[in-house]
Formats: C-alpha cells, sequence, structure tokens
C-alpha cells in the first residue's frame, strides 16, 4: 500500500491514430501522431521543477516514446502499467461493440478473450504497493489502465474510474492529505 508523503505522478500517452478515433487500443503496438509527439513534447515544461525518486513506463511504444520526450528516455518498464487488454474489442471503438452489445462499456461488461476488471485491479494494485517508501513516483501509460490505477490509489473499486475522463499527453497527481488517499490534478 502507498504511504502518506508519496505522490504518484501519471501521464497518459500521446496520441495516437486508434486514440484520436476513439478505437480500443491494448496490445496493438502503435506509434504517436506528429500532434501526439507535438503535445508530448510540452510535458518536460509541466515537469519542471518535480523531482521524482521512481520513473515507471508501460512496455508499448506509445507510453515509452511518449516518456522519451517528456526527458525520461531511462523510464523502468513496468508489465503491471500496460493498458487494459480489451480480446476480442482490440481495435473497435464502443459505439462499434454496442452495435451488437447495446450499452457496452468496458466498466460494465466483460471484453471477450480480454482482461476482467479483476485482473486489471490485481495488477495495478501492486503498482500502488511498489509506491510505498517513495516520495514521488512518476508513471507513463494507458488511459484506462491509468483510470483503474487512480481509482485503486483512492481505495475504490475500478468501476470508480469510470468517473475520471483521460485525455492523451495530459498529467495527474495521486497524493494523500491527513492519510487519506486524494486527487491533488486530473487530466492537466
Amino acid at each position: 500500500m502507498a504511504t502518506d508523503g508519496t505522490e504518484l505522478w501519471l501521464i497518459r500517452h500521446g496520441e495516437t491514430e486508434w486514440s484520436r478515433s476513439g478505437k480500443h487500443t491494448s496490445v496493438t503496438d502503435l506509434d504517436l501522431t506528429e500532434e501526439g509527439e507535438r503535445v508530448a513534447r510540452g510535458l518536460p515544461d509541466t515537469l519542471a521543477g518535480a523531482e521524482f525518486d521512481l520513473v515507471l513506463t508501460s512496455p508499448r511504444r506509445r507510453a515509452r516514446h511518449t516518456a522519451e520526450l517528456a526527458g525520461y528516455g531511462e523510464a523502468e518498464v513496468d508489465e503491471d502499467l500496460v493498458e487494459w487488454a480489451y480480446g476480442e474489442y482490440e481495435g473497435i471503438s464502443t459505439p462499434e461493440i454496442r452495435e451488437s452489445v447495446p450499452g457496452w462499456s468496458i466498466w460494465t461488461h466483460p471484453a471477450p478473450g480480454g482482461e476482467t476488471a479483476t485482473d486489471v485491479a490485481s495488477r495495478l494494485d501492486r503498482l500502488v504497493q511498489r509506491t510505498a517508501g517513495h516520495a514521488r513516483v512518476l508513471v507513463f501509460s494507458h488511459g484506462h489502465a491509468l483510470r483503474v490505477l487512480a481509482a485503486r490509489w483512492l481505495r475504490q473499486p475500478v468501476e470508480h474510474g469510470r468517473f475520471l475522463y483521460l485525455d492523451t499527453a495530459t498529467t495527474s497527481v495521486l497524493a494523500f492529505d491527513r492519510g487519506d488517499p486524494v486527487v491533488l490534478r486530473w487530466n492537466s
């Protein structure tokens, strides 16, 4: 469990063709778009003055490249930071899925052949535990994974991640206030 005094900084990777079009992207290893690279190049200004004693990234190219453009090319790869595995819904948008499964949401319905909410929670709980003893941790990851990570940091069920919308190449900060886990900044 993370401890009072720990800050967890989250950066979602820059834009890809699929994130721009709303397609679910987990295992498909896409490059950033030109716009994604441009915005990610602005991250060093956002992170200026902050020192991190642990920097981690998802192994996916889009997250690693965002880390490089932010000035953290030596970030340690952590498999727990991969995106929620969408299985048969990889490369398909929510509106397309809802044509055959009305009301479908990753937060409330299964992804055939993909990860369950319990699977995702287990690996992101490990990540939260890994932050213990660190003053400030920086992670580069993916939209749904980071939303689950925030929910778990806040000691909430995975489904609470649905309330935490997250744009590409944004910075969010989780911390503690008098022993309680809190959101200091979100989607900025």
